[in-house]
């Protein structure tokens, strides 16, 4: 008994050892990060790649579009279903605009969307950077003077803390639409009366803090994924390793940091 204790002990503690190593490396590429952003060209140094920037804008948003406005509406119907389901015990399934709008744009706007680029975005990110690191792209760059934070992390970070909002305020728009087409179609609600209670139900704080929820992830997936693909170790294994560690990972980041935010914005804006 004595030696599993003893060995459940000294698992814990080598393991949460190795968390807070990760945790600092990670704080120590953030504080980089920041410096080649916004320290950086003060002093006169490069910081942003304007080119890289650009070229990750089209991926991380052109591209993400269709699979971002795909997941959000059926989120949308389903919720527009489940919540039915549940009013209409109460004889209130004309609140179930109202609910799908405030949860799309409160909870499952943010999360779904962030999960979605994190799945699609973030693991690219790591594979990319991985890969470079493995074939020594990355020691190369440092040989010729080029430092690799401003050239691979900080238009990557930059172009997904843009991109992830705005995908993010086009998948409320989208999964609200899901729940209208539901509500009208399979629930025969009236098409204004609906609508009329989904825009009432809205208020600007719940849009702001949908968005500003989006913006945190969309720093956590970007600082996870590039700090996984620097810290590639392993050839052809360790990538797709790091792969993996990196869109889980950012998939617990956002939903722990969600809770925080929420928890933020319950007791400060009440």
């Amino acid at each position: 008994m004595i030696a599993r204790l003893s060995h459940f002990l000294v698992t814990v503690g080598r393991n949460t050892q190795l968390l807070l190593i990760e945790v600092g490396r990670l704080s120590n590429l953030a504080r980089h990060f920041l410096y080649w952003t916004f320290a950086a060209p003060l002093a006169g140094k490069q910081g942003l790649r304007r080119h890289s920037f650009v070229q990750q804008l089209i991926f991380m948003g052109n591209e993400s579009v269709f699979i971002v406005f795909l997941v959000t509406a059926s989120v949308g119907a389903v919720l527009a279903l489940q919540a039915a389901y549940q009013l209409r015990q109460f004889g209130a399934v004309l609140y179930t605009g109202a609910l799908v709008s405030v949860s799309m744009t409160r909870e499952l706007g943010p999360i779904v969307t962030s999960i979605v680029i994190a799945g699609r975005v973030g693991a690219s990110i790591t594979a990319e950077i991985g890969t470079m690191k493995v074939q020594e792209e990355v020691d190369a760059l440092t040989t010729m003077g080029i430092p690799p934070v401003p050239f691979l992390v900080v238009p990557r970070i930059l172009a997904i803390a843009i991109m992830l909002p705005c995908l993010t305020a086009l998948g409320d728009l989208i999964g609200i639409f899901g729940g209208y087409l539901i509500g009208i179609s399979g629930l025969g609600l009236d098409s204004n009366l609906y609508l009329r209670q989904t825009f009432e139900a809205l208020i600007p704080k719940d849009i702001l803090t949908g968005i500003a929820k989006s913006f945190v992830f969309a720093i956590l997936i970007g600082l996870i994924s590039t700090y996984k693909g620097l810290s590639v170790e392993g050839g052809a294994e360790g990538v797709g390793r790091a792969t993996t560690e990196s869109v889980v990972l950012s998939i617990i980041a956002i939903i722990v940091s969600d809770c925080i935010c929420t928890g933020v914005f319950y007791y400060i804006f009440p």
